[in-house]
């Protein structure tokens, strides 16, 4: 039997363009991770028949536009490119994508088209457009794809045509865009788009610790009888499963508070990209965010590491491609994960200082600007560098299928590569914690704790904090909090936090980028989380805290 050929469709298209759905509703399948082919490119691939879909990160900044071209010039000879534009902003998307594909055999798709239907001679003005230029436009509403479209799609992809023009000699000579709103006001809308950005954190949380206050008791109860007859067990096994850090101890922790956290936080997003919320979100807050190298989608990716640094982590595959490292250091230096909020908060009440979190958060905040504002590159920073999508995207309310096709990926990321590495960890971490190297690195670091105005004790806690982030809640042991002014407790709780990501985060890290690239982000995230304790610590000690 005679092997098929497979040949790569590289997409390409601005940020919220609407690729993936075009892929997803082309393909019906679910996508894997790979690198744009000749780069290192962080991409999302779909197999089909004898095609490969590789969904590249949509171009968000004017740098992206340079990363693609480039990528694109390594393309193999038989591989085929898909532009794909937006019908609402035809002649501003060709005007900045068509000198990026000229020369590129392939086709281009124009999504939303059920958007300018109503505009009347919207069909006569993309035939004159398309004779004009020697352009194939396909029309779509990629959310609802019909088979006769779709068969025109995948003819035109197997008989590409080559792009010779890098501008149009006419226009079709419509913007469409929704009236503007509440988030387009200019104070109003990053103050609310803040408050929407934060409340799926919120409410992914509380529910996590809601449902795990009510079935922990019962979960701990199943696991007790497993554990004590263990006791006999030989030791590195029993430590392994039932140790600080054993698969029986830690496990009912992770399946009873972050799985629910993660779940309804990825449901969350879903929800608010697939009603085109989250474009809204994103063009209101970059004004407020470049000046520290950050976009509004890059914070929306920071906010999600609120539920799990992990899956955050996976999702800047489609960050810009000069801001993808800068957005990684933010989230393993301020993404509270569920585990390690929910652990501040349990230290906090165990002391009586409930109102601790304020300033924590507050300072948490402050600092990660502060350290993503000295580690960001300039470029991040230059108004030169503007975002191409700086448009009002329609709103809509979402349906199921859209929610899910939005979840699924960061869903199938956790459970697929964060969960068992969480087992790794556990078996790792355990075995560690046996042989006395955790107990012996918190004895080597306890001289450091009087820099920071802390006691001895503190060191344990901070040293499990790197392994992982539940290690915080040491702080509430009696010894820590008698020892303990508010001032140093808040000075524990947020270095332990920000010292180091957890191993599981390192890991993903290093994964998604490289180990040397994880290496350097640990060294420049250590120091500065010293200095800024260091800066927090004496500080308050100035007010007798």
């Amino acid at each position: 039997m005679e092997a098929i050929t497979t040949r790569s469709v590289v997409v390409v298209g601005k940020e919220s363009a609407g690729k993936s759905q075009l892929i997803t509703s082309l393909t019906g399948r679910d996508s894997y991770p790979s690198n744009l082919p000749g780069s290192t490119i962080a991409c999302e691939s779909y197999h089909c028949d004898d095609l490969t879909f590789v969904d590249t990160p949509g171009i968000t900044r004017r740098t992206d536009t340079l990363t693609t071209r480039a990528a694109l010039d390594r393309l193999a000879v038989g591989d085929t490119m898909l532009l794909v534009v937006q019908a609402t902003h035809l002649d501003a998307d060709l005007d900045d994508l068509l000198p990026l594909v000229k020369g590129k055999h392939g086709a281009i798709v124009v999504t939303f088209w059920d958007k300018v239907l109503a505009t009347g001679q919207a069909e006569h003005a993309l035939s004159t457009l398309a004779r004009s230029s020697g352009l194939r436009l396909l029309p779509v509403d990629a959310r609802h794809l019909d088979g006769t479209a779709r068969a025109q799609i995948f003819e035109a992809l197997r008989n590409p045509q080559p792009i010779l023009v890098d501008r149009l000699p006419v226009r079709a000579g419509w913007r469409i865009e929704p009236p503007p709103g509440a988030l387009e006001r200019p104070v109003l809308g990053w103050l609310l788009s803040i408050f929407l950005l934060l409340l799926p954190a919120v409410v992914s949380v509380w529910f996590a610790n809601t449902f795990a206050q009510s079935m922990d008791s019962a979960v701990q109860a199943a696991t007790a009888t497993l554990v004590e007859r263990l006791g006999g067990t030989v030791s590195p096994l029993r430590e392994i499963l039932a140790g600080r850090y054993g698969l029986l101890t830690m496990g009912p922790l992770l399946y009873v508070w972050a799985v629910p956290t993660v779940v309804l936080y990825a449901l969350f997003l879903g929800a608010y990209k697939a009603s085109g919320l989250i474009d809204r979100i994103s063009v209101a807050l970059h004004g407020l965010l470049r000046p520290v190298g950050l976009s509004g989608r890059d914070l929306l990716r920071v906010i999600m590491g609120f539920g799990c640094n992990v899956p955050a982590v996976m999702n800047t595959r489609a960050c810009s491609t000069c801001s993808r490292g800068t957005c990684i250091s933010a989230i393993a230096f301020g993404s509270a994960c569920s585990y390690q909020f929910g652990a501040t908060l349990a230290v906090f009440a165990a002391a009586g200082q409930t109102l601790l979190v304020v300033p924590y958060l507050l300072y948490l905040t402050l600092t990660t600007l502060l350290y993503v504002r000295l580690t960001s590159p300039p470029s991040l920073r230059s108004p030169l560098n503007a975002l191409v999508i700086e448009r009002r995207a329609f709103l809509e309310w979402p349906r199921w299928s859209a929610i899910w096709r939005e979840s699924r990926s960061t869903l199938r990321h956790f459970f697929r590569t964060a969960l068992p590495i969480f087992l790794l960890i556990s078996v790792v971490a355990s075995v560690l914690d046996w042989l006395g190297v955790v107990d012996a690195i918190a004895g080597l670091l306890q001289p450091v704790m009087r820099f920071v105005r802390l006691p001895a004790e503190a060191v344990l806690p901070i040293v499990l904090a790197t392994i992982r982030k539940d290690g915080i809640l040491l702080f509430g042991e009696p010894n820590i909090l008698s020892g303990s002014t508010p001032g140093q407790l808040l000075v524990g709780v947020y270095l332990a936090g920000v010292l180091l990501p957890c191993m599981v985060t390192t890991l993903t890290i290093a994964r998604e980028e490289s180990p040397l690239f994880a290496l350097k982000l640990l060294g420049r995230q250590a120091a500065a989380a010293i200095g800024f304790a260091l800066v927090l610590a004496w500080t308050l000690a100035l007010f007798g805290w």
